[in-house]
């Protein structure tokens, strides 16, 4: 997809910088990935502690279990 997007000269050389990318292009898909990546994570985790995860086994019947 081509965009035309008005952005501070500065604010693309410190990405570029931060994330050693050779071009725009690639150092706005990086920080769009780490973006997407850091949202969805933080709403996981958000899920997670709405409903947090109950573990039913202590570690010696996971222990007899694997025997088996």
């Amino acid at each position: 997809m081509k965009v035309t997007a008005l952005i501070e000269d500065e604010l693309i050389q410190d990405v570029m910088k931060i994330s050693g990318a050779k071009n725009i292009t690639e150092a706005l898909r990086i920080v769009l990935k780490d973006y997407r990546s850091r949202k969805l994570l933080r709403e996981y985790s958000n899920s997670i502690a709405a409903e947090p995860l109950e573990f039913n086994y202590g570690a010696q019947q996971i222990r007899d279990l694997n025997q088996k």
